[in-house]
């Protein structure tokens, strides 16, 4: 009896109202290996998120009903962490810049090329993976500093007593900081370690994201904790 047990086949949701993109990515993700439902709007992808689980979320802006900012953050509001791709068609960056803060993972401005989306999901699917394994359960699960207290497992944050809302990638990211204390950091190994993109020149999407560090846990106009090392990348002091 063959014991080889069974391949999971990752599970994504595709939240696009043209029909014709749609389709296409439905067909080429499918192709690379994963199941795939497509929802036209926002209540439609609510009804699919009530009755399946997913592993990535492909989110367009512009929906006929709620736009794709306000479903983003009703998700995260909700507790819902599942990785976002949000799609826009400005490249504004108080555009990417707002899908964010919001709480997706990444972004893209169409149109793009179809290799660059899948490579990107893969790198999703990879972070999360990777968030299950054995990374994760010899790495502690509580940190404490300042008057931060996070717990990586269940995903309460508070700061001086008050609850906060941090994705799964701003979790990530953090963890990354408190495995690797009074270390400088470049960009490119935190893409590597924490995107788990390599040869990846995306400076830009780190620089986001330890803004959002330090809005959350930090002064941003003076930061004690994410400190900004000039030509080198970023550090994490835990003791001053």
């Amino acid at each position: 009896m063959d014991s080889t047990p069974p391949v999971v086949r990752p599970r994504l949701l595709v939240v696009e109202d043209e029909g014709h993109l749609a389709a296409g990515l439905k067909l080429n993700l499918e192709l690379d290996g994963y199941l795939v439902d497509v929802a036209g709007t926002a209540r439609e992808a609510g009804e699919h998120l009530l009755g399946a689980t997913y592993d990535a979320i492909v989110l367009d802006v512009m929906l006929p009903d709620v736009n794709g900012f306000e479903l983003c953050a009703k998700l995260r509001e909700s507790g819902n962490f599942t990785p976002v791709i949000m799609l826009t068609a400005r490249g504004d960056a108080e555009d990417r810049v707002h899908g964010l803060e919001v709480g997706a993972d990444d972004y893209m401005v169409k149109p793009f090329e179809l290799s660059e989306l899948l490579a990107r999901v893969r790198s999703l699917l990879r972070r999360r993976q990777w968030e299950k394994g054995e990374a994760k359960q010899s790495a502690p699960s509580l940190l404490v500093f300042g008057d931060a207290q996070v717990d990586f497992d269940t995903h309460e944050v508070r700061v001086a007593g008050e609850p906060k809302k941090l994705t799964q990638l701003e979790l990530d990211l953090l963890r990354y900081f408190s495995e690797n204390p009074n270390r400088v950091l470049s960009r490119r190994e935190l893409l590597e370690k924490v995107w788990k993109l390599r040869n990846s020149n995306n400076a830009r999407t780190v620089d986001n994201f330890i803004s959002r560090l330090r809005r959350h846990f930090d002064d941003p106009k003076d930061p004690r904790f994410f400190i900004s090392v000039r030509g080198a990348g970023y550090k994490f002091i835990v003791v001053e």
